[in-house]
Formats: C-alpha cells, structure tokens, sequence
C-alpha cells in the first residue's frame, strides 16, 4: 500500500470535515430552516463532489462549489434575516446569488472567483451584523469565521499553518457553518 503525502491526506480529510459537518447541518435544521438545510445541503454536495469526482471534469468540480458558494450560502443567510425580522435583506441576499449563478458563464474564471468570495464576505457581515443585535453568540463566530475563510482565500500565499491554503479554508468554513447553524437554533428557540 502506497501512502499518500500529507497535503493529500490533509485535502481529504478537509472535504470530509465540511462534508459532515454540512450535513449534519442540514439534518438538524431541516424541519425548521428549510432554506438554511438546503444551503448546508449543496455544501455537502460541493464538497462530496470535490472528493469523488467521478466522470466530471476538474472544472465541473469547481462549477459545484462555486454553485454552492453564490446559491448556498445566501440561503444560509437568508434563514437567518428571515428569523429575526429582516425579510427586504434576506431576499436582497438571495435574489443577489440568484442572479451571480445565472450570470456565472459570463464572468470568466476571475469574475466567478470574485464574485465567489464577495458573496462569502457580505454573508459573513450580514450574519454578523444581525448577530451583533440580537446577541447571538454562536452567529457572531459563525459570521467571523465565514469571513475568515473568505478573506484566507484572497491570501497570495499558498500554505498557512503548514497546510494548503484551500485545506485551511475549508476548515474556517466547517466550523463557521457549525457556529451558524448552532446560532439558528438559538435563534428559533429565542422565538418560540
């Protein structure tokens, strides 16, 4: 048996951490989050997808997540305005992604990656943003660690921590949507 280097290890192991914890995620938020479930969902899938590719091209690898990044997490943070009364700026964030992922095929790869982390960013503040007021703490590391992961991505460097850079993403973005689903729930038991 051949064993695999590190940084390969490392990548699956990644994948397979946001993987579960997105549909963990998914799981127990379905009966009350139908939006965020759906959102945790394609993060499960992009990140599945990344593991196994399959058939599928490199590239169509790369289409998933971006899917996943411009349609999935805005319907994370849509959930999360609609519960606590913000319904002009839930819709303003999904209707944005909306657009993003039908205008995908005219950005050109630079554009998708732009686009990509801007979306991750305004999620990432809107979140924080309404954690701040509603003291929710969970959403606050929630909020902070999804624009930690959007921000390590613009990073020219291409290890931190002694892992790849996308491995340590990916991990800012496993425990950012573990925070954020846990500050949903808080969210829904403070409102029921």
């Amino acid at each position: 048996m051949v064993s695999k280097p590190r940084t390969e290890w490392s990548t699956v192991l990644s994948h397979l951490v946001l993987a579960g914890v997105s549909l963990h995620a998914a799981v127990s938020s379905v009966q009350s989050s139908r939006g965020a479930a759906a959102g945790f969902l394609l993060q499960t899938f992009a990140a599945i997808i990344m593991l196994a590719p399959g058939p599928s091209t490199p590239e169509d690898c790369l289409a998933g997540a971006w899917v996943a990044t411009v349609i999935g997490l805005p319907l994370l943070a849509f959930d999360f305005h609609w519960v606590n009364g913000d319904r002009s700026s839930a819709n303003l964030l999904l209707g944005g992604g909306m657009v993003l992922a039908v205008a995908g095929d005219h950005l050109g790869p630079e554009g998708c990656s732009v686009a990509g982390q801007a979306v991750l960013l305004v999620v990432a503040v809107t979140i924080l943003i309404v954690a701040v007021f509603t003291a929710n703490t969970y959403g606050m590391w929630g909020g902070t660690l999804l624009g930690v992961a959007g921000l390590l991505s613009r990073l020219e460097e291409d290890r931190l921590l002694l892992l790849p850079k996308e491995d340590v993403c990916r991990w800012a973005l496993a425990a950012g949507s573990w925070a954020y689903c846990r500050a949903l729930h808080t969210q829904r038991l403070q409102w029921e």
